[in-house]
């Protein structure tokens, strides 16, 4: 397991809430360059300046910024990044965006951020085959401290959080200068 110092924890944190995908899911591409929220994702740019371009991900940057992780995002990592879209965070009771980003909740949206977050630069390939050497499920150890359980319904990676939601990986391997990206469905919670 990787050490991180605070600064890079809070990076991890932020990537990690950017994204992950289903492997039987083609990326979207434009040329090259795959598309997230109708925007080509550069692999020589960062998390943070990948999902800033993504019209999906607004609320996501919107987040990242409030808690104050934008430069942790921007620093080398590596970090894999489950990205909930807005869709995603719509799904969220009313009002519970608007409360996490308030400064004074700054600590609890930080924790959400970075279970979304995992160290090192983790591939749709690589979690499907954590999956099967598991016997169906891996246990997936986020920035936060907290783990995510991986499997599979069908072609679909699922993750169950720590509260048993689920979230289906929507887009996988969005290649980052700085880690990965996986598109997720809805926000996953720590315990």
């Amino acid at each position: 397991m990787l050490k991180f110092a605070a600064p890079t924890l809070l990076a991890a944190t932020v990537a990690a809430t950017i994204a992950i995908a289903a492997p039987a899911l083609a990326n979207h591409h434009k040329g090259d360059h795959p598309m997230v929220g109708g925007a080509a994702m550069y692999p020589a740019k960062t998390i943070v300046e990948n999902a800033s371009a993504a019209g999906n991900l607004k609320t996501l940057v919107a987040a990242v910024k409030a808690a104050g992780l934008v430069d942790t995002l921007a620093s080398p990592g590596p970090f894999t990044v489950f990205a909930p879209t807005d869709d995603a965070f719509a799904k969220l009771p009313a009002g519970t965006v608007e409360t996490l980003v308030k400064p004074e909740n700054k600590a609890t949206l930080t924790s959400i951020l970075t279970y979304h977050v995992v160290a090192g630069k983790v591939t749709a390939a690589d979690v499907v085959a954590l999956i099967k050497k598991g016997g169906g499920k891996a246990m997936i150890k986020t920035v936060q401290g907290g783990t995510l359980t991986a499997s599979l319904q069908g072609q679909n990676v699922v993750l169950t959080d720590a509260k048993g939601g689920k979230s289906i990986v929507t887009q996988t391997d969005v290649m980052q200068s700085n880690g990965v990206v996986h598109v997720i469905d809805t926000v996953v919670m720590p315990g």
